[in-house]
């Protein structure tokens, strides 16, 4: 979808970039979506299929006469209001979870059972070899269904460059799913193309942008691991890629805005060189706000200070240590969001 300047979806992102509310920009940005779609179905209906749009345009009219009259996102049954993520996914639906039918309730659940497998099955290796380096990431849902996002892509021919990649998407549930989905496709896609890092990362964000709805954002940190332990590294307002070396760990990694914020942002390159034995780390907040007993956050500073004494270590047992300190650090037994991190070692 294009982005025009004076369209809801451009000042959509404008006002969410800014830190509007969502609430006061989701509803034209999805009625701009019910008009199009409403728009579509009218001309399949006139393309011999109105048996089957007559229904659904029914559907879409209705939502759109519910936003006229300030009851869109509104339960029918407790008028409270429906879950975000839910309108995002579906803006036709018109009950809240609590109130969805017995029949309503399980077919939602064999969905997310069907999308916690597929979410599962575009996961890479755990364990991934490359030249001299070792990839290893340990991937968490807080429930069913997750918003973060995991990939290592190893190049077809053996002596290219090794892309990984760890972000996390704005939200939970189904709606964040869905766009860790996307975020899949998008780069196995665009990573055959042979394109810089910078250029690969500033195409995806537009492609991003284009296909998702207003206030739909992701954070990602995306790198390229080449010869003589050469890594590059970009960052879409992720946490940055700490690198544990005999010295210490040190952060690095470029800034850049989320993705889906706007759609010609551009991204700066970030070069590491890696000795033998050296690592880096990457997390997603699910580890760095995890919170202790007493509200605090396990933390940025706590996981640097641990990454330092961990120099040398194993991508696994670097991984699975930082796994064990935030579980013992909660203490409360409850995972309160998603939880990857990744380590990526030069032999």
């Amino acid at each position: 979808m294009p982005e025009t300047d004076g369209t809801a979806t451009q000042k959509a992102r404008i006002s969410v970039a800014e830190g509007g509310n969502m609430s006061d920009v989701m509803e034209p940005y999805i009625r701009e979506q019910l008009e199009k779609r409403k728009q579509e179905l009218t001309e399949a209906m006139a393309a011999e299929c109105a048996e089957s749009c007559g229904e659904l345009l029914g559907e879409v009219n209705a939502a759109i006469v519910r936003m006229d009259e300030g009851t869109f996102g509104i339960c029918e049954v407790c008028h409270d209001t429906i879950e975000r993520e839910r309108l995002i996914a579906d803006p036709l639906v018109k009950l809240c979870l609590d109130h969805l039918s017995g029949e309503e309730a399980r077919a939602l659940e064999r969905d997310l059972e069907l999308a916690s497998r597929v979410q599962r099955g575009l996961l890479p290796q755990p364990d991934v070899h490359h030249l001299d380096w070792h990839v290893h990431y340990q991937y968490q849902p807080a429930g069913m269904v997750s918003g973060d996002y995991c990939d290592v892509i190893v190049p077809q021919n053996g002596d290219g460059q090794l892309i990984f990649l760890l972000g996390d998407v704005a939200g939970k549930g189904v709606a964040a799913s869905l766009l860790m989905t996307h975020l899949h496709a998008m780069f196995r896609s665009l990573s055959g193309l042979g394109l810089d890092l910078a250029k690969l990362i500033e195409t995806a964000n537009r492609v991003f942008c284009e296909s998702t709805f207003a206030g739909q954002y992701a954070t990602l940190i995306c790198g390229q691991a080449g010869e003589d332990g050469v890594v590059e590294l970009t960052s879409a307002g992720h946490y940055p890629a700490l690198h544990i070396s005999g010295g210490g760990a040190a952060e690095v990694g470029a800034a850049g805005v989320p993705l889906g914020m706007f759609s010609k942002s551009t991204y700066s390159v970030s070069r590491v060189r890696l000795a033998p034995g050296d690592s880096l780390l990457l997390y997603t907040d699910g580890i760095s706000e995890a919170a202790g007993p007493d509200g605090k956050e396990f933390g940025v500073a706590q996981i640097t200070r641990l990454a330092a004494e961990r120099h040398g270590w194993a991508p696994r047992k670097l991984v699975g240590s930082f796994l064990d300190d935030v579980r013992a650090y909660v203490t409360s037994g409850r995972q309160a969001d998603d939880q990857t991190l990744m380590a990526i070692r030069r032999a």
